[in-house]
């Protein structure tokens, strides 16, 4: 496991499913997994962004902190905030895989649901001879008929 995904992991413990926010010190979590900030920076800027269902405030200085809060919402808010803000007229495939493993982790899809929809979004579903910004178009619509067909379903049930 990278140091990454280690502290990732982490922070996500530390958030647990009745606790919607967490308070850390930066210089302390370098201390502690043995690595610079600029690491732990890294890892905030990447894995706990809106998109993941986070947000980070901070404050500097000697009693400084980073606060990340985890947004809760149901489960179709999130699916019609990816349908109508999130997802646009493109979406490359590392999004689009984030965007599934958050589905799963959210549990609006099934682990095994979320990677498929991953696998027929990824760079070797769309390996056909197109500019890249063709295949980002074509994901996009494919990811959204995708959130609709969940939607709907979620609806009859």
């Amino acid at each position: 496991m990278r140091l990454s995904d280690t502290i990732e992991s982490f922070i996500k413990a530390m958030l647990q499913e009745d606790q919607m926010e967490v308070e850390l010190k930066r210089n302390e979590l370098a201390e502690y997994f043995h690595c610079a900030p600029s690491q732990i920076n890294y890892v905030l800027a990447t894995r706990f962004t809106p998109d993941h269902g986070y947000v980070i405030s901070s404050q500097r200085g000697g009693g400084g902190y980073i606060r990340i809060v985890r947004v809760r919402q149901s489960s179709g808010d999130h699916l019609e905030y990816l349908l109508r803000e999130r997802v646009g007229d493109r979406l490359d495939a590392q999004t689009a895989q984030i965007l599934c493993q958050q589905l799963a982790e959210r549990q609006v899809l099934s682990p095994s649901q979320a990677q498929l929809m991953a696998s027929a979004l990824s760079p070797q579903a769309l390996s056909a001879p197109m500019p890249e910004a063709v295949k980002d178009a074509l994901r996009a619509k494919i990811f959204k008929c995708m959130l609709l067909t969940v939607m709907q379903q979620r609806q009859e049930t």
